[in-house]
């Protein structure tokens, strides 16, 4: 018998129903509206709260798991967007428009984890992602020094869009791969042998060999983006699933083999994704002003150790 109510996903190929994808939630979870435009959800279970970034409006907010409650977690705040949790549950965030990487430490405090390369300001941070030996991998597009609207408008120092990896003993910047359009999201696969790199400009994934020095292979495309859509943060599944957020397209789920096996149905526009929730099987979806949730038949991939 029909509902009348808005299918929540699409399946272009079978692995999508018997890999269990969609099995879940039948309906999004509309957790806040009132962000400019969202990005950067982590969820931090030790506080059992999710923060994310509100770029355009220079803040950080945070919802409250038990009780639902919104507030604000940082303003200013550098006009952060990604942020993810280093392997001692400090958080890493990348702030556009201070053009930089910080550390907030257990007290509080900030440290300044990377602002330049080679003695260049960087671009405009975007999003991290940390390694089993404490480096941090950050990619670095100019979409905050394009205009004022999520950042400072400026030149390019460095005069190129790259992904950076800060070593852990040292601190030093290192170049990790370049010749994209606008490198986004990165993620490692689960043994951390592959690095994942979304462009936004060039519409496609890219998946690099990681070397045993931290160095990266050439890559290789992974996954070419669709018309209607266009590429921001990615994250795996314990099922080795790539999950996408693609814009207008709503948020796309690829097998390993790079097939595109079928899209959540999301009604705004689609900037990044965030497993967690107790049991780490809670999608939440940043969609312009918007903070959505989904609990799924998948969970987040474990963490390499």
């Amino acid at each position: 018998m029909a509902t009348g109510r808005p299918a929540l996903c699409e399946v272009l190929d079978d692995r999508f129903r018997t890999e269990k994808c969609t099995v879940g939630d039948l309906q999004l979870e509309t957790l806040h509206v009132g962000s400019r435009w969202a990005e950067g959800p982590l969820y931090i279970p030790a506080w059992r709260q999710l923060i994310w970034s509100d770029i355009p409006n220079d803040r950080m907010l945070r919802w409250d798991e038990s009780t639902g409650a919104v507030s604000v977690f940082r303003s200013p705040a550098g006009h952060s967007n990604g942020n993810t949790l280093d392997r001692e549950g400090r958080l890493i965030t990348c702030e556009q428009g201070n053009r930089r990487v910080t550390r907030t430490e257990h007290d509080g405090s900030v440290t300044v984890l990377a602002d330049r390369y080679r003695g260049k300001r960087l671009n405009s941070p975007n999003d991290a992602a940390v390694k089993s030996d404490g480096s941090i991998w950050f990619s670095d597009p100019d979409f905050g020094i394009t205009s004022d609207y999520e950042g400072h408008r400026a030149e390019s120092e460095i005069g190129a869009n790259n992904v950076y990896r800060i070593a852990p003993d040292t601190g030093e910047v290192q170049l990790a791969a370049d010749g994209f359009g606008a490198p986004n999201g990165l993620v490692f696969s689960a043994d951390e042998s592959e690095l994942y790199v979304s462009d936004t400009r060039a519409n496609r994934i890219r998946v690099f060999e990681v070397r045993a020095d931290g160095t990266l292979s050439e890559g290789k495309v992974f996954a070419e983006g669709t018309e209607e859509g266009r590429f921001d943060n990615i994250r795996f599944d314990d099922r080795g699933h790539l999950w996408a957020a693609a814009m207008d397209d709503g948020v796309h789920c690829y097998a390993p083999d790079g097939t595109l096996l079928g899209r959540i149905l999301v009604p705004n526009t689609v900037s990044n994704i965030r497993f967690g929730g107790p049991k780490r099987n809670r999608l939440f979806i940043t969609a312009n002003d918007t903070l959505y949730s989904l609990v799924m038949g998948v969970t987040a991939a474990p963490m390499a150790v």
